[in-house]
């Protein structure tokens, strides 16, 4: 393959309060009084020195605390919560840490001399364009790591935890004993250095994305929706969205992914929303790819000769943004059917084309995903496409493993696991 030619061709081409430290003075020397009478004076004298400086507050301070420390205590009891129950809850890892996977370096034209550096950039290197990653791996690990790819706006961030602050599935999964990986894609989040100039636009766009990730439309939620309503909530949800920094390289995110699964070793690869376009090809590039869950991809990809029609929608039409599905050769197409590939939609997505487009737009997406199974399968493959509804989970936004009920949706992806035999 040609160095700089794109190998997959798209037809149509998240206060802390501050204690007083005299809280902590005035109960280590209450509880030092209490238990020394040979200490009392001494107890009494600090008091005493505490409340010249401010008077009445030490008493109330820790009459306070003691209060609610009761009050704690109290609380618990009636939970049926136990102190020596915890350690039922914990979650022990055994490793953790960072590592980065592909990328290039640029080197300037000129000759680097030796103390230019401040005064000229010639002949210097930037390295850039690789993929980040941050993994963790619980104490009696599974042997099939998961591998999270975020989507469009989103970095890692996004799978360890919610808008309102639960866990998510980094966690979630980690509890099941599984290995987690947390990319970044080059050009997001942690991982902004780029070898190419760009822009990076401020771009008013909140409300467009509550409607087109199904939240509802604004301000209003859509009824049943699994996803917390209050103020803080929405906010937090926003501010965990991260532009690319200039130009989203298709080949260099294939590259930085495909290396990064040569230092995990096989895996399963969960991808969301756009992330689900890069999933494909490196399943395909890998060969260290055991499964592939997509949460409501948005790109597919079909063997040369079976491309099925454009399913149009009207949020193309509006936005000018035509998503048609990647061709690749009958061989490539082959290796997809080497692996079970599950894929997940939530709910409001109509069964006909509508006026809405934060909806039209998915359903097109999801009438994409029924013909790529079939495919897949009709070439001996093994594909599900689950539409949540149909199985009873009402609700659901674009952002299923992050919604209110999202533990749910990640015991339904384990019991899926589990029959694939991905679980070991």
């Amino acid at each position: 393959m040609q160095s700089g030619a794109r190998r997959y061709v798209y037809e149509e081409d998240r206060t802390m309060k501050k204690k007083l430290t005299i809280t902590a003075v005035l109960m280590s020397t209450v509880m030092a009084a209490a238990a020394c009478g040979s200490q009392q004076t001494s107890a009494v004298a600090t008091t005493q020195s505490v409340e010249t400086t401010a008077p009445e507050t030490a008493e109330m301070t820790v009459q306070e605390t003691a209060e609610e420390a009761d009050e704690t205590e109290e609380a618990k009891a009636s939970s049926g919560e136990a102190k020596e129950d915890t350690a039922d809850d914990l979650l022990v890892i055994r490793e953790q840490g960072y590592f980065t996977a592909g990328g290039t370096v640029r080197t300037n034209e000129g000759e680097f001399h030796l103390g230019d550096a401040y005064s000229s950039r010639d002949g210097q290197t930037i390295h850039g364009d690789h993929a980040s990653v941050f993994y963790q791996v619980p104490e009696d690990a599974k042997q099939n790591p998961m591998v999270f790819l975020h989507g469009i706006t989103q970095s890692g961030k996004c799978w360890s935890t919610t808008a309102d602050g639960r866990e998510g599935f980094a966690n979630l999964f980690l509890r099941d004993g599984y290995p987690v990986y947390l990319v970044d894609q080059p050009r997001r989040g942690q991982t902004g250095q780029s070898t190419e100039d760009g822009v990076v636009l401020s771009d008013a766009g909140d409300q467009m994305y509550f409607e087109q990730f199904r939240i509802g439309q604004w301000p209003e939620f859509y009824d049943g929706v699994q996803f917390p309503q209050d103020d803080a909530s929405v906010d937090e949800f926003f501010r965990q969205m991260t532009p690319d920094v200039g130009t989203c390289n298709i080949d260099a995110v294939i590259d930085g992914l495909v290396a990064m699964f040569e230092k995990t070793g096989p895996g399963i690869f969960v991808t969301h929303s756009a992330g689900g376009a890069f999933g494909w090809p490196v399943a395909i590039e890998s060969g260290n790819v055991t499964g592939i869950v997509a949460l409501e991809p948005g790109t597919f990809v079909f063997p040369e000769g079976e491309v099925p029609d454009p399913i149009d929608n009207i949020y193309s039409e509006i936005s000018g943004i035509q998503t048609y599905p990647m061709v690749v050769s009958q061989e490539e197409f082959e290796k997809l059917t080497r692996m079970p590939i599950i894929i997940y939609y939530g709910d409001y997505i109509p069964d006909e084309p509508c006026e809405n487009p934060g909806q039209d737009y998915w359903r097109s997406s999801r009438d994409y995903a029924l013909l790529f199974a079939e495919t897949v399968n009709r070439h001996g493959g093994d594909a599900t496409v689950i539409e949540l509804p149909k199985e009873g989970i009402y609700g659901n936004t674009h952002f299923i493993m992050s919604d209110l009920n999202n533990v749910e949706i990640a015991d339904h992806i384990s019991a899926w696991l589990k029959e694939k035999g991905l679980d070991q």
